[in-house]
């Protein structure tokens, strides 16, 4: 459950890709990226009396143009400062529109630089190693730049929801919430609207969540310097609060419409997939998974294809996807990404390794959803007392999340406690009965056996 809107992917060598890749008998070659250009030749022209139109660039290929220019400017002048910002930011936007984690770490390098060239007045650099902190879930680092930008422009509403949202991402509530409660800025603000939207689906406001996506949807559209990719983005954002809502024809309905802006964007067809499951649509499912992976290898996909497979009674393919994500997890350095660790507990995957890899996050980042990763992978483990007050810790900021709710009931139910399961599985399902492709239909059964269970006994020949 990818829920970052800036994050956009935690890091992950090369080689875990490269074997990846390999594991599912595939080699996706997402286009010759501007070959010529990288080999610093112009195209030929063509050899024809006839006036041929040049068709127009696409923005991955406007950008790959611009990256090699401003790369050419950086290294002739060893001392700038200007163009390695403008060089990183672009790796940045690039990243996120590929899912290639090593552009993070580029855009970091680069920032770097350009601040030790020129360490006052530059916040365009300061701003692009805050954003590749943030994408490599470096949210400690990342508050510090933060708070500092803030400090200096005290009055900047973009700059404070930056500050805010870091603290949230680390569980850091109250501090966010004060940062939250201090902005001013019209409803549509592209730098805070997405930001205070996110902060209202863990206070447990989807509603507004939606308002605040939709306000700066409309503000985006009037903004001509974005890219499809930018704009596609707001798409997805309104259809995962759509989502978790419960609304899959809604939510599915909002991914289309981005994916129309932006056709192949790797995290609409993710999406698509995922709404695709959970609607039991297990084709469709399959195929927009097989259309992501082609363009960016997100492991979270991986495990979507997997259990699309299973259901379509392709266990061997399943099975070479489930061991594809194997793959490119277990060599992740640092935290794992959540949704890949909950499909690794799901499937009683090296559930140890993913125990000791959440309470490490832990040590750092006391999010709600980082502890009911804990508290699963607990339950996971059978140590079923220990995962109760871990969930507590996660329900507390009263998020309206389906999956929560689930998690608690299961971990109370094996715990003996039937009144706190049914109450939480209820739950579960009322907030959203399309949170998971099977866990619903779990929760209805274990529901069906709590009651017959605490139905009264009636004796033959008894009083009616």
């Amino acid at each position: 459950m990818t829920r970052h809107p800036v994050a956009g992917f935690p890091a992950m060598e090369s080689r875990a890709i490269e074997q990846a890749w390999r594991s599912v008998h595939r080699v996706m070659l997402a286009g010759a990226v501007l070959v010529s250009v990288a080999c610093g030749r112009q195209p030929a022209p063509a050899r024809s009396a006839a006036v041929v139109a040049t068709p127009a660039r696409t923005d991955a290929e406007i950008r790959e143009l611009d990256i090699a220019w401003f790369t050419a400017r950086a290294e002739r002048d060893p001392t700038g400062a200007a163009d390695l910002a403008r060089l990183g930011a672009l790796y940045l936007e690039r990243g996120r529109d590929t899912g290639d984690p090593r552009d993070a770490l580029r855009a970091e390098e680069v920032a770097r630089r350009s601040l030790r060239h020129r360490a006052s007045h530059n916040a365009a650099a300061a701003s692009v190693l805050q954003g590749s902190l943030l994408a490599q879930h470096r949210f400690a680092e990342a508050l510090v730049l933060a708070r500092a930008a803030l400090e200096a422009e005290p009055e900047h509403a973009g700059l404070g929801a930056a500050v805010g949202e870091i603290e949230m991402e680390l569980g850091h509530y109250e501090e966010a919430r004060a940062s939250f409660t201090d902005l001013h800025a019209p409803a549509g603000d592209l730098a805070v609207a997405p930001r205070l939207a996110r902060w209202m689906e863990i206070e447990g406001q989807p509603v507004r969540a939606g308002r605040l996506l939709r306000a700066a949807l409309a503000t985006a559209e009037r903004e001509p310097a974005l890219t499809r990719a930018q704009l596609a983005w707001y798409h997805l954002r309104i259809g995962d609060v759509e989502l978790h809502a419960g609304h899959p024809a809604a939510a599915d309905s909002a991914y289309r419409r981005g994916l129309a802006i932006h056709p192949d964007d790797h995290r609409l067809l993710a999406a698509l997939a995922r709404v695709s499951l959970v609607q039991r649509r297990w084709h469709d499912a399959a195929d927009y998974g097989e259309r992501a992976i082609a363009q960016s290898l997100d492991p979270a996909t991986l495990g979507t294809l997997s259990d699309a497979y299973v259901a379509l009674g392709d266990t061997a393919r399943s099975e070479e996807y489930a061991r594809a994500l194997d793959v490119a997890v277990l060599q992740q350095p640092g935290a794992y990404h959540r949704a890949w660790s909950l499909f690794l507990l799901d499937r009683g995957r090296h559930v140890e390794q993913v125990v000791r890899k959440v309470r490490n996050e832990l040590r750092t980042r006391t999010d709600v959803y980082g502890y009911d990763l804990f508290a699963w992978s607990l339950h996971a483990q059978g140590r079923d007392r220990e995962a109760a007050r871990a969930m507590e810790r996660a329900l507390a900021q009263g998020t309206l999340d389906a999956q929560l709710f689930f998690h608690a009931g299961m971990i109370r139910r094996a715990l003996g406690d039937s009144a706190g399961a049914r109450v939480m599985l209820e739950r579960a399902l009322a907030t959203n009965p399309y949170f998971h492709h099977r866990q619903p239909t779990v929760a209805r059964a274990v529901l069906d056996s709590l009651r017959s269970a605490a139905a009264p006994v009636v004796l033959a020949g008894s009083a009616r």
